[in-house]
């Protein structure tokens, strides 16, 4: 067995933001429906991270046979990444890049130990 394999951990990583752009788009549809508060939209994006993360860790432990702890940190780079390509950089604060850092991390550690 390999000791890393970038082909499953994308996989994987594919799969929690698949997971991520269903659930946003849910989160947004109940937004528009029930014109949910800023606090309930808050409490969706980090059951999102959160979710997210511990599906790549899940799916990565589960095709490697091994618990790596970096499937949310890869989730959260690739999301800041993105976020700061599209966007006018890094905008938000360091504590709440850093709490959102700790969801998706948590969130992977989480996946890759219960797989």
């Amino acid at each position: 067995m390999e000791l890393f394999s970038p082909k499953k951990l994308l996989q994987a990583l594919l799969c929690s933001y698949l997971l991520s752009a269903i659930l946003l788009l849910a989160t947004a549809f109940f937004l528009y429906r029930f014109r949910l508060k800023e606090s309930q939209i808050r409490l969706a994006v980090a059951v999102i991270y959160v979710l997210s993360g511990a599906l790549a860790g899940f799916f990565f432990a589960r095709t490697t046979g091994k618990r790596r702890f970096f499937c949310g940190l890869s989730y959260f780079l690739i999301l800041a990444a993105v976020s700061s390509f599209l966007g006018e950089g890094f905008t938000v604060s360091m504590p709440h890049l850093l709490t959102t850092m700790g969801m998706c991390i948590g969130g992977g550690i989480f996946g890759a130990v219960i797989s």
